[in-house]
């Protein structure tokens, strides 16, 4: 049997085999970023991250490009995206170690005690006109691409912005995705300010990958 084609798959494999590249590239799927963005956003050295990049980059899962003396990286396609997301979901569903881990980096049991939005109940608000949606990520990434129609207030602008959301009903706050703790936090940081809100199922990452429209700009 001729397994060049294996050879060449498992090079693939292998460029998604390091919890620090699945960092990349799950900030990667946030939208562009510089080296520099990169490595302070995962708090890594700039020589790791380029490495790493490389190493995504020989298997062209990511794409970059100059522009003065900063190279800016992004994801090949949207194919990429959507590998991920599937490995990330067959992970949950699937390993039990998965599952726990996330539930000890969320600081939430099983079943979460903040309210849930799926990303079908937040069509059907946006829609209607019913909600105020949050993008508790960095501006950064919110200027990348959002939920359209949603206000940028990073987390740590949120306690300082809550008055902004005095008498509105429905609050949707979200971040990056299912493995992100910023929406979580927002929910909890304005139920203390009086402010109730829900959170998003998953987050961006999802609402890419399942082909929802992105509004790009601040």
């Amino acid at each position: 049997m001729n397994t060049t084609a294996f050879d060449e798959l498992a090079v693939v494999g292998k460029a998604f085999g390091s919890p620090k590249r699945l960092e990349l590239i799950d900030l990667l799927a946030q939208g562009e970023r510089t080296v520099e963005s990169l490595a302070k956003a995962a708090d890594m050295g700039l020589t790791t991250v380029s490495a790493h990049l490389q190493v995504l980059k020989l298997s062209n899962l990511v794409q970059s490009r100059r522009e003065g003396t900063k190279i800016h990286y992004s994801l090949a396609g949207d194919d990429v995206l959507e590998l991920y997301d599937a490995m990330r979901t067959v992970a949950r569903t699937r390993s039990p170690q998965v599952q726990r881990a996330l539930e000890s980096h969320l600081g939430v049991p099983s079943g979460d005690e903040v309210g849930i939005v799926t990303r079908e109940e937040l069509i059907g608000l946006l829609e209607s006109g019913e909600a105020v949606v949050l993008d508790v990520r960095p501006a950064e990434e919110f200027a990348a691409g959002h939920i359209p129609g949603a206000r940028s207030v990073p987390l740590a602008e949120v306690i300082a912005r809550a008055s902004e959301l005095t008498g509105s009903e429905d609050v949707i706050a979200y971040c990056r995705g299912a493995f992100c703790v910023m929406a979580h936090d927002a929910v909890r940081l304005l139920s203390g300010e009086g402010v109730q809100a829900r959170r998003l199922e998953d987050g961006m990452l999802e609402w890419r990958s399942h082909g929802q429209p992105v509004e790009v700009g601040r």
